[in-house]
């Protein structure tokens, strides 16, 4: 009797077993406990997987797989115990492993049997599936918001900006000149191709995968589109095999993530240049600076520096999920649990940087002086010499030919362009006339370059207007003309 009365004192709850506690004999090892627990990270997922625990609940009782009786305490439990986790009042445990059972163990506590009924006709690897497309959908839709932020403060940048000319470049060399607010709406454009991919990968992440169970289906009468409808997905998935191995949708993320990246660093590196004394075109405030440990008079481009270093672990993150999913039989494998750091990483990165410039962008000082006089030397109206030449009849690779022993010439007299003589112009060609110099100035060549997409005012003024018309509509770059 003393004996039956102490196995029963051992004797775990139900809410408290794993969940394959029928088929072992013995208890999981702590170090495994430890090596094994992902709910160290992905807590995060909790209202996620509680909205599609709740959904599901309803889809078991619309099909009667259990009672409305029964669903209604699951859901009333579920909703419990997300206040209880949103307020910081909910314990989880590494010992249940993840956010589904730490969950699951919880409503079970709560409710008593009927929270057992729960996981009918779903296994984790489905759940996770199903968790991480909810989540990332919310996210992404997050990031495409804070591009469009972005892309606004970049137009209104550059309609602040309108009349600013600087050195435009190629090969990091003085090329020719351009309106500040064009080189800025080219950063405008990679961000607009950004949002197109983002909103392009929606659609994929968009599809239901709960109901393919661990990875056959089952052979409850469930309604899986029922689910699909109530957690505003397009579709559900087409093979339960599929859907329960399948991070391409994470991937895709990760790929539109690094791309992003890359661009922002690259602007990241702009500005980083342009605040040095070699460049002083920019002046970045003070709030968004900071200074050396041992040199008083520093003030270092950080936020700048730091984006660009930070995409490196945004790539490391696209690797990372490759990777794991390079060798992986079909279907589900406890690999996959290793995607979600990397996802987790690239989501914060990506947000805290868009954040970031949003904030910063707008209070940097441009000086136009420095930019103006440094698009003035090198001479960067050199193409205009040799399209003008074009124009009075000449071949262009002659015109060509003609301004570089022109250039040769200015920089053997110590001389810009527009300080020759129409003299001794004519001495390269007869073709030179007085009508050359308002091509000789950055002034005039800038507002020469009229063709579609170039670098006048009145372009300039276009792209703003297309930009501006696009900004909020899924994906749109906006009429051409």
């Amino acid at each position: 009797m003393l004996t039956g009365m102490k196995k029963t004192r051992n004797k775990k709850p139900a809410s408290e077993k794993k969940p394959w506690a029928g088929r072992f004999r013995e208890k999981t090892a702590e170090a495994v406990e430890s090596f094994t627990e992902s709910v160290s990270f992905d807590r995060r997922l909790w209202r996620y997987d509680i909205a599609g625990s709740i959904a599901h609940a309803g889809m078991l009782a619309k099909t009667g797989i259990i009672t409305p009786k029964d669903a209604e305490k699951i859901i009333t439990g579920l909703m419990e115990i997300a206040g209880e986790i949103s307020q910081g009042k909910f314990k989880f445990s590494k010992g249940l492993e993840d956010i589904h059972m730490n969950i699951e163990a919880a409503l079970i506590k709560k409710i008593g049997p009927a929270g057992g009924k729960l996981h009918t006709a779903r296994s984790r690897n489905d759940q996770i599936a199903l968790d991480l497309r909810l989540y990332l959908r919310s996210e992404v839709n997050g990031i495409i918001t804070l591009i469009n932020d972005f892309q606004k403060t970049l137009a209104d940048a550059a309609e602040k900006n309108i009349n600013a000319i600087m050195p435009g470049y190629t090969h990091l060399q003085k090329a020719q000149p351009v309106l500040l607010s064009h080189h800025l709406l080219a950063y405008a454009e990679m961000l607009q191709r950004d949002r197109q991919r983002f909103h392009d990968c929606l659609r994929r992440i968009n599809i239901l995968p709960l109901g393919s169970c661990a990875m056959a289906g089952t052979s409850l009468p469930t309604d899986r589109r029922f689910v699909a409808k109530l957690l505003k997905f397009d579709g559900v998935s087409a093979n339960s095999i599929d859907a329960v191995s399948d991070r391409d949708f994470a991937i895709e993320f990760a790929s539109n993530a690094a791309i992003l990246m890359m661009h922002l660093s690259r602007l990241g590196e702009e500005l980083v240049l342009w605040s040095t004394d070699e460049f002083c075109f920019i002046d970045i405030p003070d709030a968004f600076t900071t200074g050396s440990s041992i040199m008083p008079q520093k003030k270092n481009p950080d936020v700048a520096e730091l984006i660009r270093g930070k995409t490196g672990g945004v790539y490391g993150s696209l690797m990372a999920l490759l990777t794991i999913m390079k060798g992986l039989p079909l279907s589900y494998n406890r690999d996959m649990q290793e995607d979600k750091q990397p996802l987790f990483g690239s989501v914060d990165t990506v947000k805290s940087c868009l954040t970031v410039l949003c904030e910063m962008f707008p209070k940097i000082n441009f000086n136009k002086d420095k930019m103006l006089e440094g698009a003035s030397k090198s001479y960067t109206v050199a193409t205009d010499v040799a399209e003008y030449l074009v124009g009075k009849g000449m071949p262009f690779r002659e015109a060509h030919e003609t301004t570089g022993r022109l250039v040769l010439y200015c920089i053997k007299k110590g001389k810009r362009l527009d300080e020759l003589e129409l003299k001794e112009m004519k001495g390269f060609s007869n073709l030179i006339g007085k009508d050359i110099y308002p091509h000789l100035s950055v002034e005039g060549s800038v507002r020469s370059r009229a063709s579609e997409g170039g670098t006048s005012q009145k372009e300039v003024r276009k792209q703003i207007k297309r930009l501006r018309k696009g900004l909020g509509a899924p994906g749109a770059a906006g009429p051409r003309n």
